[in-house]
């Protein structure tokens, strides 16, 4: 007779036939616990990078606001280099005119 029987390598058979069902359980919870995980990560990133967005956007808006009021000062000043300029805010502002000069004043409606 053979040193293995032929009802030993059934019951071995058995055997890794129920360790490669085990394994095989262990595997599929691995990946569904890693898939899970995944999962999560992702949709808890994705809500973060939408709140981060939202502020990306309001700063760029305030970032242009900004720029813009800036070139408007910038604007001003280079007008304040010139005489006539400064010469016709003295004029509106403060009602100063150069000797010799008449003011004419109109009626403005609403005042």
């Amino acid at each position: 007779m053979n040193r293995f029987s032929a009802e030993e390598k059934e019951n071995n058979h058995k055997a890794s036939a129920a360790g490669a069902k085990r394994r095989r359980v262990i595997w599929t919870l691995v990946v569904a616990v890693f898939f899970g995980w995944a999962g999560y990560i992702f949709f808890a990133q994705s809500a973060v990078i939408a709140d981060k967005s939202g502020r990306l956007a309001q700063k760029q808006e305030s970032h242009e606001k900004v720029t813009t009021s800036l070139n408007q000062l910038k604007y001003e000043v280079s007008r304040l280099k010139d005489d006539e300029y400064i010469g016709q805010l003295a004029r509106k502002w403060y009602n100063m005119y150069p000797p010799g000069e008449t003011p004419i004043r109109t009626e403005q409606s609403g005042e």
